[in-house]
């Protein structure tokens, strides 16, 4: 039996070339290009105002861009009708930052939100399939409580496995470390390990944690000013050269000198005001 393939031979899933976001007059992506594998973790680190979070929003098939091309699990996100937009969304999983689980409902009725909405499954079946994938997460018999009742790091949980409930192809994490003590941190990245090598599903992570970053990522994704200043492996990332990654690594503040002719044509409103990413 032949061993896996090594990821950088595996299939591309999401492929981004030139990608261009406005916000109005302001450019937020400049130009991005990047793409992630079958059964990789794509890590994607900025400072803030960096872009990451706008770039997210696009891989997970939420905004279009202003110029550029994307396909996601081979299809092009230009030339897709609202229902096979739908159709794709439905092969992503997406945990937010903060859980954003309903208050109202228990956890159970959480998870199974997502297949009530959109499969004809009878209500034993999606019992049985969130006792599953809280499981997989760690969180068995906790189906009846109340988001409530959780600590930060079950909420993180609790909203993974409604994110991979589908058995998504490519799972997206929005800090999922945010908040969190280093040692249910460091649990959260051992899940994240876990799933994708137990379900083999690509995973991006928006994360600003470094520790985090470096333990989950095949590669790396840096974010800077819209810009992407580089991808690469975590070794290759902290060997890197480039003084703004080293900066971001080592949590140096960067001094930006402005010339003042240009501070006072952009008060005077002689000038526009240079693109920044939010």
């Amino acid at each position: 039996m032949t061993g896996a393939a090594p990821k950088k031979d595996r299939p591309v899933v999401i492929e981004v070339h030139d990608l261009v976001t406005h916000y109005g007059a302001r450019m937020i992506l400049k130009g991005v290009s990047m793409e992630v594998r079958d059964g990789e973790i794509m890590v994607i680190m900025g400072g803030s105002g960096s872009g990451k979070s706008t770039l997210l929003r696009h891989l997970m098939v939420l905004e279009r861009a202003t110029s550029g091309t994307m396909k996601v699990l081979g299809q092009d996100i230009t030339q897709l009708g609202l229902r096979d937009m739908i159709d794709l969304r439905k092969k992503l999983g997406v945990a937010f930052q903060g859980g954003a689980l309903f208050s109202s409902m228990t956890v159970g009725e959480n998870i199974m939100l997502p297949l009530y909405e959109h499969t004809d499954l009878d209500p034993q079946t999606m019992r049985i399939m969130a006792r599953m994938k809280l499981e997989v997460v760690n969180l068995a018999g906790f189906e009846d409580l109340m988001p409530s009742e959780l600590s930060g790091g079950m909420i993180k949980r609790a909203a993974v496995a409604r994110a991979i409930i589908m058995d998504p192809r490519i799972l997206f994490m929005d800090e999922p470390s945010a908040g969190l003590d280093p040692a249910v941190s460091s649990a959260l990245d051992d899940l994240i390990l876990r799933l994708r090598d137990a379900m083999g599903m690509s995973i991006c992570v928006v994360t600003h944690e470094l520790e985090s970053a470096f333990k989950i990522a095949d590669r790396i994704t840096i974010l800077d000013r819209g810009d992407i200043l580089f991808i690469g492996t975590p070794d290759e990332v902290r060997a890197h050269p480039s003084e703004r990654i080293q900066n971001l690594l080592n949590r140096r503040a960067e001094d930006d000198t402005i010339d003042p002719e240009e501070y006072l044509r952009r008060l005077t409103g002689d000038e526009p005001l240079r693109n920044a990413a939010l």
